[in-house]
């Protein structure tokens, strides 16, 4: 899925294969002198059941290893990516921060604190059902209207998690479609397994993982920004809650 109002980031900007960084707290990523790039700032919480593929989602997006064995997540964990895009309008760069926020159901259930504490102050909320439970998509209901019930202003998105193994998917395409009807949410679908490696076996090959995930990323990005220049009045507010008033698949 390629964002109405955000490209593709520039060859001067892209990723190298097998060359990501994992920056710490106060880094940010270091950009060509010429490049005069602003930063916008965003915080996403990820929500689903135990199981779905919270954590391998952001590690993905993040360009990490994919956990092979599930572990709950103990407590909350923080995980910051940053996404280059270019304005179509201006051809102006962006550098977006992604902050996503990720907590193990055990830890939402136990301690009251939890969930506000992910919430405050969040941008956007990603719901995520895996395709080999059909529990956690009948879920999804009940996940939107307890993590975003009450935060009318923020940014929703769908994904499903575990698509590469669509041979045992408990959740067929018509059922997808009632949901987009009935929500009028973009839906994204992303594989869960590791990423493919270069010819040493051991590093990640970057230029595929960003083929897994581009359209995650860009998607966020495209609804954020609108939702930012609606918000300051450079844009009028479109209809529902996708870029065009389309409900975006992908």
């Amino acid at each position: 899925m390629l964002p109405s109002h955000l490209d593709e980031p520039p060859p001067a900007l892209s990723v190298h294969p097998g060359l990501e960084e994992v920056s710490g707290l106060l880094e940010r990523p270091v950009l060509p002198p010429p490049v005069a790039v602003d930063t916008a700032s965003y915080k996403i919480f990820v929500s689903g059941k135990s199981g779905v593929g919270k954590t391998a989602l952001v590690a993905k997006l993040a360009g990490l290893e994919v956990p092979v064995v599930h572990h709950e997540t103990t407590g909350i964990q923080t995980t910051v990516v940053f996404w280059p895009a270019k304005l179509r309008t201006s051809d102006r760069v962006v550098l977006f921060r992604f902050e996503f926020w990720d907590c193990g159901e055990s830890a939402l259930k136990k301690f009251d604190h939890m969930l506000p504490a992910c919430k405050e102050n969040a941008d956007a909320f990603l719901f995520l059902f895996s395709f080999t439970d059909r529990a956690s998509f009948e879920d999804l209901p009940g996940q939107l209207a307890r993590v975003a019930g009450e935060t009318p202003g923020v940014i929703r998105m769908v994904i499903g998690s575990k698509f590469d193994q669509y041979m045992h998917t408990d959740v067929p395409e018509r059922d997808l479609t009632v949901f987009r009807q009935a929500w009028e949410l973009p839906l994204l679908r992303v594989k869960s397994v590791p990423g493919r490696r270069l010819a040493d076996g051991r590093t990640l090959d970057g230029r595929a993982g960003l083929a897994d995930i581009a359209h995650v990323l860009n998607g966020l990005a495209e609804q954020l920004w609108l939702q930012d220049q609606v918000a300051a009045g450079l844009l009028p507010n479109p209809p529902k809650n996708t870029p065009g008033g389309k409900v975006v698949t992908s």
